[in-house]
């Protein structure tokens, strides 16, 4: 019997809890909707060409659908009865043509898209109406999911963060992309879709940021306790030398990443605060990678070499031996 009690209150009192959800979600964020980098634009453009062509079919029938409800109510008795009425070429062209052509123009947007987006392709523009200058290199940046944390690599500038993610406006990134332990999902929705994270894996994700400023990134896939609070701040940086600014700042202000210290950083931690390292082990990422960062473990891509190698000279001796049987 709430509803009732909620409509005896006065008006302005009615109004005023019913503006409560509507200031709720006014509060929400609608970044995936207005991103600031050229990939999640045009992800934000195929959702748009999406609904909008499946609202050809939505929009109409719910007009009809009230329409009919209207016309052919009980108490309307000049509505036309035809209870033999059974078919009409002319209506059934339109229902089965209107969707037919509507797949196939979903199916055309998908495949093009998806081809054009995958997050493997390097890129070859910076917006809808610059491409990339001709030798241009990609900002490369080495992704590590823990928990419940990030850590970053920067190889070219030999530093390492947690939590903390930077990169200049209109400059290419490439992000190379894998986990310590649980599988994971790495995410900045203002700069490019969600891409996994696994251990002994490495995925690719490449993305480029058109406008300064601080964006939110975070873990899209659950992984246990401290789910909610994997989260970064990327900075997208007005130019190359405020980039190098803060490069400088990281060394300044870092410790050192060796692998003893990376395996006290990968213990299970939540509301981990922002880190600096300035002398990172230079093989470290590439040890995590290949799940060897302990003292004597075989590195995963040697264990796969060995066995290619074996592989190999097994096929040869047995190509040998029909060889000489012949």
């Amino acid at each position: 019997m709430a509803f009732p009690k909620l409509f005896s209150l006065s008006r302005p009192l009615r109004g005023a809890l019913l503006s409560v959800p509507l200031a709720l979600l006014a509060g929400c964020d609608m970044v995936v909707m207005s991103p600031s980098g050229d990939v999640a634009m045009q992800q934000r453009d195929l959702i748009l060409w999406a609904t909008g062509l499946m609202l050809i079919v939505i929009v109409p029938v719910i007009i009809m659908t009230l329409m009919f409800a209207w016309r052919y109510r009980a108490s309307n008795r000049d509505a036309e009865y035809s209870p033999d009425w059974d078919h009409s070429t002319m209506l059934e062209l339109v229902i089965w043509a209107v969707p037919l052509l509507i797949i196939i123009a979903l199916g055309a947007i998908t495949w093009v898209s998806t081809h054009k987006l995958d997050p493997y392709r390097p890129l070859d523009r910076i917006d809808a109406s610059r491409p990339v200058p001709e030798g241009t290199e990609p900002l490369v940046v080495q992704v590590v999911s823990l928990e419940w944390k990030w850590l970053f690599f920067y190889p070219e500038q030999g530093i390492a963060t947690v939590n903390e993610l930077a990169a200049p406006v209109d400059r290419p990134i490439r992000f190379e992309i894998t986990s310590h332990s649980n599988m994971n999902s790495f995410y900045i929705p203002a700069l490019a879709g969600q891409i996994y994270s696994m251990a002994g894996m490495e995925t690719k994700l490449h993305g480029v940021i058109n406008e300064p400023g601080v964006y939110d990134g975070f873990s899209a896939n659950y992984s246990g306790a401290g789910f909610s609070h994997m989260r970064f701040h990327f900075h997208g940086l007005e130019t190359e030398a405020d980039f190098e600014d803060w490069v400088e700042k990281v060394r300044d202000d870092g410790g050192e990443l060796s692998r003893a210290s990376y395996k006290q950083l990968a213990e299970p931690s939540q509301k981990e605060p922002v880190r600096y390292y300035a002398d990172v082990d230079p093989g470290l990422y590439d040890a995590i990678l290949n799940r060897c960062v302990d003292p004597g473990t075989v590195c995963m891509k040697d264990m796969m070499d060995h066995h290619r190698s074996a592989h190999t000279n097994d096929h040869d001796e047995h190509h040998d031996h029909g060889s000489h049987g012949n």
